[in-house]
């Protein structure tokens, strides 16, 4: 294991590290942690995170740059390859590989894929994360280290919690320790490379997984379609901004299960989405939004060039 203790003082270093691992053993809300906003959208739900997003925390000695990726799995259409695809592309090109492992689940089938999958990348150092140790007994959290041990040789382990804060700045530590001495990759300002209306479309998708059956969530994609500025209002402030969107479905079965009945689900949808895009930029917005069905878009070359992927 590396002595992280012996790195050289004063020196800054930045570098990207990339969490991966099952669905939903915390990426994103990591992400997010690190970082000190919201940059990744979360949910129960499979395949929530779709691109590579990246998310920069600054710290007095470093930068470290987050790039949070799909999970990995074993897919079952064109999407899903090219989801894998981004990831063994992002991984890459990587520092330090994160592989995320939940404290309240044994190590499955999938938890060994991916610990196979590393070999291919030699070049980024591995460091073992336990996740929602908050949610775990002590004994729980010394036997999944135990078997996170007999796995391979990790660069450090370290546990935490990304809901309670438990031990990131441990973390954040042990990470930018591995990185290569290096200035500052990105203006100390920047929190994210992602552009606003992909962030906005992201948030609106957050809103569309909450809630609905099983077999929706693969299905949904949102996009900007259009951005309308109204008037500043008489203090010169910023008037309303019309934000028009679209949810996307793959059935017509699903579009109704989306909109919900006499509308009460999209407008819940709506609710929630504006409230969180507010937050994001800061003004008062109409968001307008409309379910269309593109079928089997998770299959269709063309559909998901339309769609960004």
């Amino acid at each position: 294991m590396t002595d992280l203790t012996a790195q050289p003082e004063g020196e800054f270093r930045a570098g990207f590290v990339s969490f991966v691992g099952r669905p939903n053993v915390g990426k994103s809300t990591l992400t997010n942690a690190l970082v000190g906003e919201k940059i990744a959208i979360t949910s129960p739900k499979p395949q929530t995170t779709r691109r590579a997003i990246r998310g920069i925390a600054h710290r007095p000695d470093g930068q470290l740059i987050i790039v949070d990726t799909p999970g990995i799995h074993r897919p079952r259409t064109l999407l899903g390859e090219r989801l894998n695809a981004l990831v063994e592309s992002t991984l890459g090109d990587v520092d330090v590989i994160g592989f995320c492992v939940p404290a309240t689940e044994k190590l499955g089938p999938g938890d060994r894929f991916i610990n196979d999958r590393l070999e291919d990348f030699p070049r980024a150092k591995k460091v073992a994360i336990l996740t929602k140790v908050d949610e775990a007994s002590q004994s729980e959290i010394i036997d999944q280290l135990t078997r996170l041990g007999e796995l391979r040789e990790w660069d450090a382990v370290v546990p935490v919690s990304a809901l309670t804060n438990e031990q990131l700045d441990v973390l954040s530590d042990v990470l930018l320790g591995l990185m290569p001495v290096s200035p500052p990759l990105y203006d100390s300002e920047d929190t994210t490379d992602e552009g606003e209306d992909d962030r906005i479309a992201e948030l609106i998708r957050e809103a569309a997984l909450d809630g609905v059956r099983d077999e929706l969530p693969h299905s949904l994609a949102a996009t900007v379609d259009d951005r309308v500025e109204r008037e500043p209002n008489e203090d010169g402030t910023p008037g309303l901004l019309e934000i028009y969107a679209s949810l996307y479905v793959e059935r017509d079965s699903q579009k109704g299960i989306v909109i919900g009945k006499g509308g009460s689900r999209l407008r819940d949808v709506g609710e929630r989405a504006r409230h969180e895009i507010e937050a994001l930029i800061g003004r008062r917005v109409f968001l307008s939004m409309r379910v269309k069905v593109l079928k089997e878009w998770q299959r269709d070359p063309k559909a998901l060039g339309r769609l960004g992927f």
